[in-house]
């Protein structure tokens, strides 16, 4: 019983680590910034633009423009690819982790895996996870499902994303 409990936390705390390699530092001042109030001769920043609106559940419009149907996916390359994937996700059917089993995700609906415990936004997405979809959506997660509770920041290599497409498609 212990070594699950280890594994567990070997689990958590590889994906802490890589969320923070992937992610940086979170933190909203630059290091060279002190605490101090601004004084007349300091400028103080402007609030952040607000995001912009999550593109619609059926728009798979990619920030680079590129689109999935001018890539062939490599299986075995995504395989390798999804070694990034596998610390929150596992291919095998009824197997969560962190994150939902990916089992026979390509053409399911988003939010639906028992015993997983989704974010609302994801939930309510109305994401159909087809090829074109999680190839906009590896992109850049957060862009796709404001709220998700994916930090991953994305594969800006278009056929990297391919990739793991393809090897997605043959673990349905």
């Amino acid at each position: 019983m212990q070594s699950v409990s280890i594994d567990r936390f070997r689990e958590v705390v590889l994906c802490a680590v890589v969320s923070a390699l992937v992610l940086g530092g979170c933190s909203k001042r630059a290091p060279d910034q002190s605490a101090s109030e601004p004084t007349a001769n300091t400028e103080v920043a402007a609030a952040p633009a607000p995001a912009a609106a999550a593109p619609a559940a059926d728009n798979t419009d990619t920030i680079s423009g590129v689109k999935y149907a001018s890539y062939t996916g490599d299986a075995t390359q995504g395989k390798i690819d999804f070694i990034t994937c596998q610390t929150c996700h596992s291919i095998d059917a009824g197997v969560n982790k962190i994150g939902p089993s990916l089992h026979a995700v390509v053409g399911r609906k988003s939010g639906i895996i028992p015993g997983y415990t989704y974010s609302d936004a994801n939930k309510n997405s109305g994401i159909t996870w087809t090829p074109e979809k999680l190839f906009q959506y590896l992109e850049a997660p957060q862009r796709v499902v404001p709220g998700t509770k994916m930090t991953f920041a994305g594969f800006p290599d278009p056929q990297k994303r391919a990739d793991v497409i393809a090897y997605l498609k043959t673990n349905s």
